[in-house]
């Protein structure tokens, strides 16, 4: 199913065919270096580089042989390059490969992200001015508070997902690092402005410093903003799912011809997406803390880390891909009920005005705590009956009726009181 929605470039991004050819890519770009920095005889790279090329098969069948990736990869490409081969990894050790050629996926899974998360802020900006004026019923603790409007829900979400832009922007620049420091990050054997060259020609940055390995807390902080984005999915999800439950029903997931929702129960039309991509939120969550683990390594390295990061970064960048890509069709086709909203917010018989009768009776003169015991002991008859509105119990509330005149208590019970800066709001936003 995942496979389904997935964009095929993100699977690419994490194919066999493509890790190897990174690896290749850092190789003959550090062959370039080595050249130009009389490491190795300057016509090496334009002797290795025509013939330069790998078989996926036979990698495969030398690694069962020696149980090393790198060293597969290598003596297979030694089979094609011929003698100029034995100057392929100069003074290089294999993290040098594995971690330039792994910043590069990411930096090519990023962009996908990228522009998913582009996409779904465009349709939750569309979706908040549409309805900028929608009223319905804002809802603290699940209960009814003050009067809100769809388009101010969406626009929360439009700014939360800018957020996340911002922060996985700063994470795919902060993990596209490459090192060939060597063995244990000394430049023993090469000198650093070699590392600086491959770096340039990658479109990469040199680490500062390193040992083996890049540190995986630049790793960790990618993976982490991959779970904050995903918890900020979950929650545009899970408000969704809310607003969809029967007794509310102010929007609905888009449900399609011939779709069923229930094997049981012929009637049903359950918020079946968008709980998909709360449950699978955790899996992120889950990834990031294998992330988390993976920063304390012993001294210079060791692979703990290594077997993670096969399944972890492959894992949650398709999974938030796919993530992503079904919740803008979620927004962008989702059924709004402007008149259930406003239905529903009836249903408060007038009590979602509480605060702004408070406030207008301690502009008259009364103190809070006067005040307060007012409106709700007027609300109190509200809630203990079925055919009282907060309005009507205000009106013949002769404690209030004695500071309040009909023509001030008709102006406090006025929705527009509430939606009066939502254009100021958006504008702030950009929307």
């Amino acid at each position: 199913m995942i496979d389904r929605y997935t964009r095929p470039e993100m699977g690419r991004v994490w194919t066999e065919e493509n890790k190897v050819q990174k690896w290749l890519e850092v190789e003959l770009a550090a062959l370039e270096a080595l050249a130009r920095y009389r490491y190795i005889p300057k016509d090496i790279p334009r002797k290795v580089r025509p013939k330069a090329r790998f078989n996926l098969k036979r990698i495969q069948a030398i690694e069962r042989i020696v149980q090393h990736d790198v060293i597969a990869f290598l003596t297979n490409l030694a089979e094609t390059v011929g003698p100029a081969g034995r100057y392929v990894h100069f003074g290089l050790t294999s993290s040098d490969i594995l971690d330039t050629a792994l910043a590069l996926q990411i930096q090519e899974a990023s962009k996908i992200l990228i522009q998913d998360l582009r996409e779904l802020m465009a349709s939750l900006r569309k979706r908040a001015k549409e309805h900028e004026q929608t009223l319905m019923a804002g809802r603290t603790h699940g209960v009814y508070a003050e009067p809100t409007t769809f388009g101010l829900k969406m626009a929360l979400f439009y700014a939360e997902f800018k957020r996340n832009l911002e922060r996985l922007e700063r994470a795919a620049e902060n993990i596209e690092y490459g090192k060939i420091s060597g063995a244990v990050g000394t430049f023993a054997n090469v000198d650093p402005k070699v590392e600086k060259d491959v770096c340039r020609r990658l479109g990469l940055k040199p680490a500062p410093i390193s040992t083996q390995i890049l540190q995986r807390d630049r790793h960790a902080e990618y993976l982490t903003t991959l779970a904050i984005l995903g918890g900020s999915l979950e929650k545009l999800a899970t408000e969704i799912r809310n607003l969809q439950k029967t007794e509310t029903r102010e929007v609905e997931e888009y449900f399609g011809e011939g779709q069923k929702g229930s094997s049981a129960m012929p009637h049903k039309r359950n918020p079946i997406t968008c709980e998909r991509i709360a449950g699978l939120a955790r899996i992120l969550r889950g990834n990031a803390l294998a992330a988390l683990e993976n920063i304390s390594l012993w001294h210079e390295r060791d692979i703990t880390h290594s077997s993670v990061e096969r399944v972890i970064f492959p894992d949650s960048t398709i999974l938030l891909d796919y993530m992503l890509s079904t919740m803008v069709r979620v927004v962008q086709k989702l059924r709004v009920y402007p008149e259930t909203m406003r239905a529903n917010l009836e249903k408060s018989r007038g009590m979602v005005f509480s605060q702004g009768l408070l406030l207008k009776l301690i502009q008259k003169g009364l103190t809070r705590e006067r005040a307060y015991r007012l409106v709700q002991d007027a609300s109190k008859r509200v809630w203990e009956t079925t055919d009282l509105d907060l309005k009507t119990a205000v009106l013949e509330d002769a404690g209030i009726r004695k500071v309040l005149t009909g023509k001030e208590i008709a102006g406090v019970f006025d929705y527009r009181y509430h939606t009066k800066n939502v254009k100021r709001i958006l504008k702030r936003l950009g929307i």
